[in-house]
């Protein structure tokens, strides 16, 4: 019997490159991953950035671990010295995929207690010995999809995933408008809520293996040098991108209020990193500060100069000085 059948109605037509994490474990979302980590170390109690998105609390709430936030500095870095007991892990976010040398120092410091959030930080390469994780979507036109790094594997045969259902916003998109399919994409981002640990799917897998890996890093690169170069100067924050990272976006942070809005109002669409940080921190704060005033700028490999001098211009000497 054939493994695929010969024949038939066309599939999408996508080309075919070497996945970049091709050696990881692959499941289906980035929180999974997590719990993976979770249940296979078996941690009593792991440190938290208070500067994190709100789901990253999914796994622990499922397992009843307990878990302490602490605050970063401006430099997206510890503000706090945190001595680890046995048993215990820290948890640390590569922010915007900028801080992987930090990474580094402190895989030194905390060997394998340490757990490294790479969802920001896809090109970033695992260190030997340190739970590491990804997730696609944050990079890539995918459904869902995470990469896990262990070398504490969980025997157990996990269930594969399926996507098709979860595809709507991305071919809205292309045949509508960002705007049709927004809907759709806030919907298929709360379906992963609560979603058991399942492989990834084959779709997933195979939108994967289409990416021009090499492409995408240097357009990434070459846009947010060029903002760069452009608002450096008026950008409240100093971020710094060493020589083999791959940034997210490009991290601004105006000297007035209203930028965010008056982006999005000319369909410059900025995300918000995270609104519930506001619920926990004091408004004196790094972290109340980064979550409300920074302003995530789109850098990826959809975009050219051309677009970057549009954000540039729509930034403008009003919100520069």
């Amino acid at each position: 019997m054939l493994k695929e059948p010969i024949g038939g109605y066309f599939s999408l037509e996508l080309p075919l490159h070497e996945e970049y994490h091709k050696e990881a474990i692959k499941l289906n979302t980035g929180r999974n991953c997590l719990e993976y980590i979770l249940r296979s170390r078996k941690y009593s109690k792991v440190y938290i950035p208070y500067y994190s998105c709100d789901v990253i609390l999914e796994p622990f709430h499922k397992l009843g671990i307990e878990y302490t936030y602490y605050h970063i500095n401006l430099e997206l870095e510890l503000a706090e010295n945190i001595a680890l007991k046995k048993g215990e892990a820290l948890l640390y976010i590569n922010y915007y995929g900028l801080k992987q040398e930090y990474v580094t120092i402190l895989a030194e410091k905390y060997g394998s207690q340490l757990v490294v959030d790479n969802t920001q930080a896809f090109y970033a390469k695992p260190i030997e010995g340190i739970d590491t994780f990804y997730t696609c979507r944050k990079f890539f036109g995918v459904p869902d999809g995470a990469y896990l790094y262990t070398d504490h594997p969980l025997n157990e045969d996990f269930e594969q995933d399926v996507s098709w259902e979860r595809m709507d916003f991305l071919t809205k998109r292309i045949d509508l408008s960002p705007e049709e399919g927004y809907s759709d994409f806030r919907r298929q981002s709360h379906n992963l809520i609560g979603q058991p640990i399942k492989r990834m799917s084959r779709l997933t897998e195979r939108l994967m293996q289409s990416v021009d890996y090499d492409a995408v890093a240097a357009r990434r690169r070459m846009n947010y040098n060029y903002l760069h170069k452009y608002l450096a100067g008026s950008n409240q924050l100093h971020p710094t991108l060493a020589d083999n990272a791959v940034p997210m976006i490009y991290p601004y942070q105006a000297s007035k209020e209203g930028l965010r809005d008056y982006l999005i109002q000319n369909k410059v669409f900025v995300a918000k990193y995270w609104p519930n940080v506001q619920e926990y921190c004091s408004k004196e704060s790094i972290d109340f500060l980064l979550a409300t005033k920074l302003v995530p700028l789109p850098i990826d490999q959809r975009y050219q100069i051309e677009e970057m001098n549009q954000i540039i211009k729509c930034i403008g000497n009003e919100y520069q000085g």
